[in-house]
């Protein structure tokens, strides 16, 4: 999968709302957070909370350039929860962890700008 990173890039083709609520997108608490130097690209390893439901999925994040590990334990953040889990490396990838990139591609998490209950769902 190819995700586009420009700004200018033209709006995706018009789904229905049918397709969106397809795309289950939750907020969960980072729980941990560590190092993965096994990785290609510079990335982290994510435990996140995503509440009663769901419970702790795991997830690899290129976030390293705007993110220090200590920063990121407590902090809310949204993901799709319900793709297929993805094997990076030797580690399992539960979820994707959803951010925008900046002006240079370095990826800016997508968070809430108020604490939410964790499991919550975007809609």
């Amino acid at each position: 999968m190819h995700l586009l990173h420009d700004s200018s890039a033209p709006a995706a083709a018009p789904i229905s709302f049918d397709d969106f609520l397809k795309v289950d997108i939750r907020i969960g608490t980072i729980l941990s957070a560590e190092a993965f130097p096994e990785a290609r690209k510079p990335a982290y390893k994510l435990k996140i909370d995503f509440g009663p439901t769901l419970g702790i999925k795991q997830s690899s994040a290129q976030i390293t350039t705007h993110y220090q590990l200590d920063q990121l334990v407590g902090k809310q953040v949204a993901a799709v929860v319900n793709f297929p889990p993805r094997q990076i490396g030797k580690f399992m990838s539960e979820v994707l962890t959803l951010g925008f990139p900046d002006a240079q591609g370095e990826v800016v998490l997508f968070a809430p700008d108020q604490a939410v209950p964790d499991g919550s769902r975007l809609f």
